[in-house]
């Protein structure tokens, strides 16, 4: 299951702005609001998996129905050329895809025998699924190729019906009343009384600005340059989230919460620099740093503020807690970063080329603001995060932070 789910995704997510900017030929706003679409879907998922997965259907048949609905998609997005029917179909896809992450992590806990030492291994299935997906699309010279989307549509039909063979796992909230409060979440809004709460939620609504870039245009960039199978290279910044998920035990003993992510948002100005300056000639090295980066960028900034949360929470209200600084970050923040990618890559192109040196150095400059208001405003001290935790927790926080 966790396999074909992140297989799915990896099939597209990498590659899609390379064949909209090349084979379509859409521009960088509609590239963004394109990739915007897949942050509109995080908003909605937790209504969709609040108030009808949770309360009214078994886990198993939602999963399986979303699923083959969302193949039927993928061949109507195959076949589709024009933006504004290609939008409408890609966030009606999306809106039916994102629910599905968290509700593979739900059936995946509801039925392992000992969840906590269990799913860091079938979790892990997903990772290797997403890193098989863009290979399978990248080695077979399907970067601008509609393929992408026929590959991930058989697989959405192959998941939902293996769907309806999963262990029955009924409605956990079957029954029971379902108030807006807690829906939306709105207990974790008292988290907002700590000031530096309130400047870590803020700061992690801007650094998702600047990730969005590299999300939706780092593939287009590395072909422009001329890098044979990128998206498959690319994928050795998933394999760089499974070494740095194993130190961060190591470093959050010694550098506490805030020296955490000040480290993660040194490497996001980092790799931008580095994408700026590197070539396919003597700096070369500095396009697979960059890429490699990625798993500092990810875990010690996602990993390292989930854990933050998890711990500012405590036991009262963990979840919503979550589901803000998620709504925050892949929601409020990403969506912002898409409009704005878009936009500077238009600002800093023309009819023939893009300035990919003045493109790369914006997220490069914002990724350095945003450091610095952190640094300057978070006053977290190291001892307030009582709870160190173990290689095997770590690996379950990268897991449960993927479930957006």
């Amino acid at each position: 299951m966790m396999f074909l789910e992140y297989f799915v995704w990896g099939a597209w997510y990498v590659t899609m702005s390379n064949y909209l900017s090349k084979t379509l030929e859409f521009d960088g706003l509609q590239i963004g609001a394109a990739y915007g679409a897949v942050s509109v879907a995080a908003l909605v998922s937790p209504f969709i998996v609040g108030m009808v997965a949770d309360r009214f259907f078994a886990t198993e048949k939602i999963l399986a129905v979303l699923h083959l609905v969302g193949g039927v998609l993928f061949l109507l997005i195959a076949n589709t050329t024009e933006f504004g029917l290609f939008y409408f179909l890609f966030q009606a896809y999306s809106i039916l895809f994102m629910p599905t992450i968290a509700l593979t992590n739900s059936i995946s806990f509801q039925n392992l025998r000992d969840p906590n030492e269990q799913f860091p291994a079938v979790r892990v299935l997903g990772t290797i699924g997403f890193i098989a997906a863009v290979n399978v699309v990248s080695l077979s010279g399907f970067e601008a190729s509609p393929m992408m989307f026929y590959i991930a549509g058989v697989s959405s039909f192959l998941l939902g019906m293996y769907c309806f063979f999963l262990p029955h796992t009924p409605p956990k909230d079957k029954g029971q009343k379902v108030t807006l409060k807690d829906v939306l979440g709105l207990k974790a809004l008292s988290l907002f009384k700590s000031p530096s709460f309130a400047v870590f939620f803020v700061a992690s609504i801007l650094i998702c600005i600047p990730l969005s870039f590299y999300y939706a245009w780092a593939n287009p960039f590395l072909n422009a340059l001329g890098m044979e199978a990128a998206g498959s290279k690319m994928t050795l910044g998933q394999l760089s989230e499974v070494f740095f998920m194993l130190i961060i035990p190591f470093f959050f003993r010694r550098l506490g919460v805030k020296w955490m992510l000040v480290v993660a948002m040194v490497a996001w100005a980092g790799r931008y620099v580095l994408f700026a300056y590197g070539d396919l000639g003597p700096s070369v090295w500095m396009l697979y740093a960059s890429i490699l980066l990625h798993g500092i960028c990810y875990d010690f900034f996602f990993v390292t503020g989930q854990m933050y949360v998890d711990n500012k929470a405590g036991k009262n209200f963990k979840s919503a807690a979550q589901g803000l600084i998620t709504f925050a970050t892949y929601g409020v923040g990403m969506l912002i970063g898409n409009y704005i990618s878009g936009l500077v890559v238009d600002m800093y192109s023309t009819d023939t080329s893009k300035d990919w040196e003045a493109i790369w150095l914006v997220p490069a400059v914002f990724s350095a603001a945003v450091l610095i208001i952190f640094t300057v405003f978070f006053k977290e001290k190291k001892g307030q995060i009582a709870k160190v935790p173990t290689t095997k927790e770590a690996t379950q926080e990268l897991a449960e932070t993927k479930a957006v």
